[in-house]
């Protein structure tokens, strides 16, 4: 049975709504959880980006069934990966064993603002697996004195560690990164449904770990108030990781989708109240191998009424189609 999820997207909502919605998720039978991780939103009309660990705290202490996660954090620029460590392990104490930590190489808009540039894809990549390692070794308890290519821990070490640290999840978009998830994660986080990209965790060591996807969607009862809102909000979702990894500003996303059209985004993103539509777009990750699909309702201030919706309509159906 696929596991269905619902997405705290900072991008979209304040701290106190996020922290409601994550509690409504909950209430109405959501399986698990994600949160983004960003220092801007994508577009100007979303309007929102709190610090997402200070949301997840929150939600550790106002939820008490619904696994938490990140979606994700990158542990290589913008944070330290010594810091993430001791973030992730709080939150899993808070959480009581709830949390996992997803991790990926980042993306320019979120992380210029510490300055240093924007390196390649290979260097980014390289980043991201020194990280995973430091984090892995202060899991474990131990004191971590290391001088990488990228990174310097002085004597670090957790004075509160889990019993059960968070499960490790990296995000991949290609070869490169399957192999760094392969290797070190435990499981893996995609927002395409590309069955190649499972194949190639596989390959590198990720067979029988779980594999999470994301799909944005719209609900409202007006089909065309959703084409619209979705358009405003989500129209950067389908330039692909290797465009939007690298724009460094909302204002270069509005620049880039210019030229994308209502019809485009509701040609890849289910707009209105039929659940057949949410359940067809479901489907490409379930017939690739993903284990469990977080959803993303497009628009702040629509968030109870989709979970309302969710609870009588949509959550029925996709486990009729996919139970």
């Amino acid at each position: 049975m696929v596991q269905i999820g619902y997405t705290m997207m900072t991008e979209q909502a304040g701290p106190r709504e996020l922290v409601d919605h994550v509690v409504r998720a909950e209430e109405v039978g959501f399986d698990f959880s994600v949160t983004s991780d960003h220092y801007f939103p994508w577009l100007r009309a979303q309007g929102h980006s709190p610090y997402a660990w200070s949301v997840l705290g929150a939600a550790a202490q106002a939820t008490s069934r619904i696994p938490l996660m990140t979606y994700v954090t990158c542990p290589a620029f913008r944070y330290h990966p010594a810091i993430v460590a001791q973030k992730a392990a709080t939150v899993q104490l808070l959480s009581q064993g709830r949390f996992r930590l997803g991790l990926g190489s980042g993306e320019n808009l979120n992380e210029h603002v510490v300055g240093g540039g924007w390196p390649s894809v290979d260097i980014r990549h390289e980043r991201l697996q020194e990280a995973v390692e430091i984090i892995r070794a202060l899991f474990a308890g131990d004191h971590v004195t290391r001088h990488g290519a990228h990174f310097d821990v002085e004597s670090a070490r957790l004075w509160d560690v889990p019993d059960t640290p968070p499960p490790i999840g990296v995000a991949v978009s290609g070869e490169q990164s399957c192999r760094i998830a392969g290797h070190l994660a435990d499981l893996l986080i995609a927002t395409e449904p590309k069955a190649g990209l499972l194949q190639a965790f596989d390959r590198h060591g990720g067979e029988g770990k779980p594999r999470v996807g994301q799909l944005p969607v719209c609900y409202d009862t007006d089909r065309d108030a959703a084409v619209k809102r979705a358009h405003a909000q989500f129209r950067w979702f389908g330039s692909g990781w290797k465009v939007n990894s690298e724009l460094p500003h909302p204002d270069s996303f509005e620049s880039a989708t210019q030229f994308v059209t209502p019809d485009d985004v509701a040609e890849s993103i289910p707009c209105g109240e039929d659940p057949e539509a949410f359940v067809a777009a479901v489907r490409p990750y379930v017939d690739a191998g993903f284990t469990e699909v977080a959803l993303v309702q497009i628009g702040g201030e629509e968030q109870e009424a989709f979970l309302d919706w969710s609870a009588k309509t949509l959550l029925p159906a996709l486990r009729d189609a996919f139970g």
